[in-house]
């Protein structure tokens, strides 16, 4: 009584992924950014707590490595946002 007739359109689904190659060529530039970031920011410590290292305040770590982190999560965001079925 209540049955459904399928159609060959319903039955042909193409299944198909969010994020296409492109999508992960900037996703993980994105994340070798970031990564490098956080890597130039480690180090600069003294080992004993009572001797300062001026090298801390470096320009590496207090103005590369945080815009390297902040460039790499603007194309991660990129990335996510991207359409990679848009055409011109």
């Amino acid at each position: 009584m209540g049955k459904k007739e399928n159609n060959s359109a319903d039955q042909q689904v193409k299944k198909e992924f969010i994020f296409q190659k492109k999508n992960y060529l900037f996703m993980f530039i994105g994340l070798a950014c970031i990564t490098l970031g956080f890597i130039l920011m480690s180090g600069g410590g003294s080992d004993d707590p009572n001797v300062f290292n001026p090298e801390i305040y470096n320009f590496r770590r207090i103005r590369l490595a945080p815009t390297l982190v902040l460039i790499g999560l603007g194309i991660e965001i990129y990335a996510i946002l991207l359409n990679p079925h848009k055409t011109k």
